[in-house]
């Protein structure tokens, strides 16, 4: 018997200790009172750390990110700076062997000063 009655007032004590909650949390004063964080303070300590955490490791990621676009585009430009100074290299090189083998075979023709003129039909 002692026992059915232990266990009725473990019950009801539950259940009314469930009913402060309940009346607390409506009240406003269940999570910002001194005894919750006094109980809790471990808790808070590590979901604010690790919110901080999460903010900076979310900040640094978007810096690296914008880096690495700016360095694709600084990539991009010094090769297409590449290929201009390779282009304008092959076309100097060209020119001039052809001018030392018009040089070298004594042919009477000469490189153009200027550049060729459209001739048009009236």
């Amino acid at each position: 018997m002692a026992k059915g009655r232990n266990k009725a007032n473990r019950n009801g004590a539950s259940s009314m200790k469930g009913l402060a909650l309940l009346r607390e949390l409506m009240r406003g004063r269940l999570f910002l009172s001194f005894d919750f964080f006094r109980r809790y303070w471990f808790y808070v300590v590590m979901v604010t750390i690790m919110a901080l955490a999460y903010i900076s490791l979310k900040y640094d990621t978007q810096n690296k990110m914008s880096e690495l676009r700016r360095l694709k585009v600084e990539l991009n430009n010094a090769k297409t700076d590449c290929v201009d100074a390779s282009a304008r290299y092959n076309s100097k090189i060209r020119e001039s062997q052809m001018t030392q083998m018009l040089d070298t075979m004594h042919i009477d023709l000469a490189a153009p000063e200027q550049p060729p003129y459209k001739l048009y039909d009236n």
